[in-house]
């Protein structure tokens, strides 16, 4: 068959499979991939974990295959992102046995690693060159020996928990910036704490039960080196000293009776010089406290509604030792509490590390660690804080209490459980997904607008009330069936050391920002006009591309591209294109978010108004829902009582219904109302 073919197309077909090759063969070399993934160092690793211990997980069957593929994590515990392991959580599952050397040298992205609450034994795991490893929580397992070294030169670490080993060896000088939680506690870990800028921070429970510690975060002062005895040079022979004569036994006698009465006498003494040394500790602890309460008193802030709670003192005047409370009725937890909380990480944003705080009463918190912002005096942060702080409203996140050092800055909010609008829109979207539907959007569409215009009613004198709305920072609480929603990251714009920093903000995006380097009020209706884009689309802000044509750089113009050729319902996310009573809504809500997002900021509505028309919309539709289900149940009833007729039941078939009596609407709203029954029908 092949003698058929003509000679110069079989050459050509040759030279074109070596051209081929000589052309991808490169780039293949480049990023291996093997049937078991695309970095199969990461599964390797952490197949040794897999078979050098047991679990009730039973990671034998569980861990087979590729770990990560793309965003989707296949292994149980395992999270990814871009193919890459991220993260490794393993709590509680009795994992027993010890950790590989080195299981994890290949995992070079990981950021969370967590192993709480089994029983592992053997040595800490030493996680040399892994630089973006924020979490290590290995607590309440049996591991032994001393802590790595390895572990004060991770640049990243955030949350260090050791506690409930049997850890030796003594604490290293942990002085990363970034590390917020550390617990050492409940070990055999001896010698004195380095006195670092990081470490002299943490509260005593960080390190109890460890009873060789000492130095000043446990109280206890570390006991002085003893002195070097030199031995005294030999003596020459000009000075050797005639010989004594032989004691006899009765001198010998009596010397050995004073230096027992000398040796009583000092162990009689030593535990008064110790209790003196005490006092004279607690007398200049007690002191340095009150000069510390004095410092604090003399500020020049007063909080007519808050309450302090003291914690740990220092030399600095600028600092506030307490955490500071808006609410009487609120949670009483210190920083000694705060810091003895498990944590997670819940997100990072672009003015901070949100961490969900769990305390040992159960009470769960959310805590903001603010960056960007170690150049803000005291009175700055305090007043903002104070003003944040009394803002009260059901579409806000509160703020329960907050925490300032030239080194740290903590805001305290209550915890929203449901986690963001961002997640729940744009979330996993494979099989067992629950969609958003439209009456849970437009209900939160109509909170957001309601604390934005609180915040612009209150904070009126900011030139941006909020500054950073976008779904993200929109956090969602169930409520049963019904959706609530949270406003959080609000009115730190003033805070800002640099303006420049507003780029990071949502406000940075707006056109007059973008081209004028300039701020308004407007600027927040703006993002508004994006995020409902965002609920009526289901479409990430940002560059996109439809079916690969022209690529837009805002959604906005992507939507006004779309609705300028036909105002169709191709915009419409699918999870809720299919509510054919509610696409009215939407498209009315779309004509919105557009006037929200006009590039000039002054044609752009003032939210008042565009809540007042998101309740109309809202308003008319439920009637017209309503009117729609007592006429299915009327014409229900009336169905039934043809079945078995009634006089009285025909002449109101609402009687025999006492508990379904409909509420009366105006009859103004069936106008909108479309036909019962077939289009045809005459």
């Amino acid at each position: 068959m092949s003698s058929n073919i003509p000679r110069f197309i079989r050459d050509a077909a040759v030279l074109c499979l070596l051209m081929f090759l000589a052309v991808f063969q490169q780039p293949c070399s480049l990023a291996p991939v093997d049937v078991d993934g695309l970095y199969p160092g990461e599964r390797s690793d952490l197949l040794k974990l897999r078979d050098s211990s047991n679990s009730s997980s039973n990671l034998h069957r569980r861990w087979t295959g590729p770990p990560c593929i793309g965003d989707e994590s296949r292994w149980v515990g395992v999270g990814c992102s871009n193919s890459h392991v991220v993260q490794l959580v393993l709590d509680g599952i009795q994992l027993r046995g010890s950790l590989p050397e080195n299981f994890l040298q290949s995992v070079t992205f990981l950021t969370r690693l967590s192993l709480q609450n089994n029983s592992i034994s053997g040595a800490l795991p030493a996680l040399s060159g892994l630089l973006h490893l924020e979490d290590v929580s290995l607590s309440q397992n049996g591991f032994s020996g001393s802590i790595p070294s390895e572990y004060v030169k991770l640049p990243k670490l955030t949350k260090l928990e050791l506690q409930g080993n049997v850890l030796t060896g003594g604490v290293l000088p942990f002085n990363q910036q970034t590390l917020v939680f550390f617990n050492v506690s409940s070990n055999h870990l001896a010698g004195p704490i380095p006195d670092t800028q990081v470490l002299r921070y943490f509260p005593k429970s960080s390190f109890d039960h460890n009873p060789g510690l000492c130095g000043i975060p446990v109280g206890l002062p570390c006991p002085a080196p003893p002195p070097i005895i030199t031995p005294p040079p030999p003596p020459s022979p000009s000075t050797v000293s005639p010989p004594q004569p032989i004691p006899t036994p009765k001198r010998e006698r009596s010397h050995r009776v004073r230096n027992i009465v000398l040796i009583a006498a000092s162990a009689a003494l030593v535990p008064f010089f110790i209790m003196a040394f005490f006092l004279c500790y607690y007398k200049k602890a007690v002191r340095k406290n009150e000069e510390t309460k004095e410092q604090h008193a003399g500020g020049s802030v007063d909080f007519t509604q808050t309450r302090t709670l003291h914690s740990h003192s220092g030399d600095d005047p600028e600092r506030v030792v307490e955490l500071e409370f808006f609410d009487k009725e609120a949670v009483v937890f210190d920083l000694d509490d705060l810091l003895r909380a498990s944590a997670e990480i819940l997100g990072k944003g672009n003015l901070g590390t949100t961490y969900k705080a769990v305390l040992e009463l159960g009470s769960v918190v959310s805590v903001k660690r603010l960056m960007n912002m170690n150049g803000l005096s005291k009175k700055e942060f305090v007043q903002q804080m104070q003003l944040l702080g009394n803002l009260k409203h059901e579409n806000l996140m509160e703020i329960i209490s907050f925490y300032y050092s030239k080194e740290e800055k903590l805001v305290i909010y209550e915890f929203v459980p449901d986690g963001n609008l961002f997640d729940l829109l744009h979330g996993f979207r494979g099989g067992g997904r629950v969609p958003l539907d439209w009456a849970a959007r437009i209900s939160i569409i109509k909170d957001i607008a309601k604390g934005l215009n609180f915040l612009h009613q209150f904070l009126s004198s900011q030139r941006v009330p909020h500054a950073n709305l976008k779904s993200s920072n929109v956090l969602i609480h169930r409520d049963g069936p019904n959706y609530r929603a949270k406003l959080i990251d609000f009115g730190f714009w003033p805070l800002l050391p640099n303006r420049k920093l507003s780029e990071v903000l949502s406000v940075g995006k707006t056109p007059e920002f973008l081209q004028l380097k300039k701020m308004t009020h407007k600027a927040d209706i703006y993002c508004f006009g994006i995020v409902i884009l965002e609920i009526v689309t289901g479409k990430i802000p940002g560059k996109i591309s439809p079916a690969n044509d022209e690529t837009f750089d805002d959604l906005s113009d992507w939507v006004r591209m779309v609705v300028n050729n036909d105002w169709s319902t191709e915009i419409l996310d699918t999870e809720i294109s299919g509510d054919k009573d509610g696409q009215d809504e939407m498209l009315k809500l779309t004509e919105i978010a557009l006037e929200c997002t006009d590039e000039m900021a002054e044609k752009r509505p003032k939210i008042g108004e565009v809540l007042r028309r998101i309740e109309e919309i809202e308003q008319r539709n439920a009637n017209v829902r309503m009117v729609r289900e007592q006429i299915h149940l009327y014409t229900v009833l009336a169905l039934r009582q043809c079945v078995a007729p009634s006089p009285m039941a025909i002449a109101d078939p609402m009687r025999s219904n006492p508990i379904h009596q409909p509420t009366r609407v105006p009859t103004s709203s069936i106008r909108d109302i479309g036909p019962i029954g077939p289009k045809n029908a005459h």
